[in-house]
């Protein structure tokens, strides 16, 4: 190894689409997959900034193998949606054949491995740096059995190795396959051996806070072999009624891993248990000052006895919101509005007061902190008696940091 030159990874999309590497999107059908992979092309074409916010590159050309979408009705309106700049997108759509049974000339799809070199002509025509195929099964030859790990692994290495020629990043879409509380990482279509020759892997899946909408969804790290994991993003398609399709507005990160997004649903015989940890996790919030660092309250729920899936179902039951804050960001789970009868006990002027005689013996309510508004920020937090100048945790740690 000591002839060989170190060489750092070249990203097309930091964290995300690597060039010269193969990469892997699975997900269910109906949840836009492939609007996204046109999303992701439609940047590339014009250098566009990311949907996490990271800059973009030098627009550069893409080459689009799509089976089961059409060209003019649907593949060419949603770049259109996304702001492509078309003279940088190539579609390989059919090679000329002659039909065995009738003579007649015809067009086929294209093969892997097969007509690999068909491929990197196509790369060549747009300087690619993006190439997506969807899905993956409809372009392996005949004789590749997609279930049998050699034969992929034949098949996707010619494909390789014209990715790091070209210093292409591949997207390779697959459709997910039935098996409820299976990993991320197996429940794509075919071999493990098409996961296993990527280098990193999503899932997309119904987004678990809006389970009943299959228009919103989250895209997460299934494998990441070169870099860490990247931040989950959330989406949710919206209709362009000038192109007579639907595009993609990006939401943001969220903490939802790929084997989250592909737990069954809770049952309703959980009920009592899921009752049981909403009002744990109230009651964990409230002490805490309204707010708690994600890592922190799934310790403490996991002390209790309560799964972390548990606590990520509760947070929608209970309307608690999920926001990134700090530097570095930290996950923040907080109470959307104070509990109104502690909120209002801290304003009641006979609040300490017990008796109609307006007597100064102390209750219980008394005793215990209230929640009230952070000085700072606005937040619900603990409060001691009319104390107008408290801060969140948040803000304290931001003035003790300073």
């Amino acid at each position: 190894m000591a002839d060989v030159t170190p060489e750092r990874i070249d990203w097309l999309w930091p964290g995300y689409l690597a060039r010269g590497k193969l990469h892997v999107v699975d997900s269910d059908p109906g949840l836009g997959k492939s609007t996204v992979t046109m999303d992701w092309a439609a940047r590339v074409t014009t250098g566009k900034p990311w949907p996490d916010g990271q800059l973009g590159g030098d627009a550069a050309g893409v080459v689009i193998m799509s089976a089961e979408d059409g060209l003019g009705d649907t593949i060419r309106p949603r770049l259109d949606a996304a702001g492509a700049d078309l003279a940088n997108a190539l579609a390989l759509t059919g090679i000329g054949c002659v039909d065995p049974v009738t003579g007649e000339p015809g067009l086929r799809l294209p093969e892997l491995p097969t007509d690999i070199e068909l491929v990197r002509d196509a790369l060549r025509q747009v300087d690619a740096a993006l190439l997506v195929i969807d899905p993956l099964m409809a372009y392996l030859a005949p004789s590749v059995n997609a279930h049998r790990d050699q034969d992929i692994r034949r098949a996707l290495a010619p494909l390789m190795r014209a990715a790091e020629d070209a210093g292409v990043a591949v997207v390779l879409v697959r459709h997910l396959t039935k098996g409820d509380g299976a990993s991320a990482i197996y429940r794509g279509g075919g071999s493990i051996g098409i996961i296993g020759a990527a280098r990193l892997g999503y899932t997309a899946a119904r987004h678990p806070d809006d389970p009943q909408n299959s228009g919103r969804a989250v895209i997460a790290g299934t494998k990441a072999n070169i870099t860490a994991k990247p931040a989950s993003l959330a989406y949710h398609l919206v209709d362009d009624p000038d192109n007579d399709c639907a595009r993609v507005e990006w939401e943001g990160p969220v903490d939802y891993t790929a084997d989250d997004l592909l737990r069954p649903p809770t049952t309703a015989t959980t009920g009592g248990t899921q009752d049981t940890a909403a009002q744990w996790l109230t009651t964990y919030l409230t002490d805490q000052g309204g707010e708690a660092h994600l890592d922190d309250l799934l310790d403490a729920a996991r002390e209790a006895g309560i799964p972390e899936r548990t606590m990520y179902r509760c947070r929608t039951r209970t309307g608690v919101v999920s926001e990134r804050t700090g530097y570095p960001a930290r996950a923040v789970w907080r109470l959307p509005t104070p509990p109104a009868e502690t909120a209002s006990s801290a304003t009641e002027p006979n609040a300490g007061r017990t008796g109609s005689s307006g007597g100064t013996g102390r209750t219980g309510r008394t005793e215990t902190p209230t929640i009230g508004p952070c000085a700072r920020c606005q937040r619900p937090t603990r409060r001691h008696g009319d104390a107008d100048g408290t801060l969140c945790p948040a803000c304290r740690n931001q003035g003790d940091t300073a």
